[in-house]
């Protein structure tokens, strides 16, 4: 962790921290409502979506360099 100058950097730090959190909540949320109007719609059931998660998941966390 990075050392803080003074201890207002510090608070400054923990309520940018927080400000984040925030923003991560509403986004998430919006994500949720958006999913589930699309699936209430018709547009993909909820085991197609989750299909989709596992499988970017697979890409997501397997190797970058492929081997031959």
């Amino acid at each position: 962790m990075e050392s803080f100058s003074t201890s207002n950097d510090l608070v400054q730090f923990i309520g940018k921290l927080g400000d984040l959190k925030d923003e991560h909540y509403q986004l998430i949320l919006v994500q949720h409502a958006m999913i589930e109007l699309l699936i209430d719609k018709g547009l993909f059931s909820r085991q197609e979506l989750e299909h989709k998660i596992t499988e970017v998941d697979r890409l997501m966390t397997g190797s970058p360099y492929p081997m031959a």
